[in-house]
Formats: C-alpha cells, sequence, structure tokens
C-alpha cells in the first residue's frame, strides 16, 4: 500500500489476490494497532517505511 495512496478494501483484495473478508479483518486489525489509516477516501498506508524489531519463538 505504499505510495498507493488511499484504496477500497475490494481494490486491497483484489490486488492481494485474497477474498474480502479476509482483508476485512486485517485490515481492522491494522487500524486497530495504528498502522494504517482510514478515511472517507478509503484505507491508506500514510508511511514512507515501517521499521519492525520482534523476536518470535516456539511456544
Amino acid at each position: 500500500m505504499t505510495g498507493a495512496g488511499h484504496l477500497a478494501l475490494r481494490e486491497i483484495a483484489r490486488r492481494l489476490g485474497r477474498d474480502v473478508r479476509g482483508v476485512h479483518a486485517d485490515a481492522h486489525a491494522l487500524l486497530a494497532v495504528g498502522l494504517i489509516e482510514r478515511t472517507t477516501e478509503g484505507f491508506c498506508f500514510p508511511y514512507d517505511a515501517v521499521h519492525v524489531d520482534f523476536v518470535l519463538k516456539a511456544a
């Protein structure tokens, strides 16, 4: 979504080759943590880049 501007949920799903229901759930999770934004124009990723630093461990 970087540089794509505002996109409708269906357009995001089409570009990802995923079903709208799954993209809807993912988009709302990303909204909840502030990684993407939603306006009347659609969803957008307002950053040029994101640095993520985390560790994954076995359960």
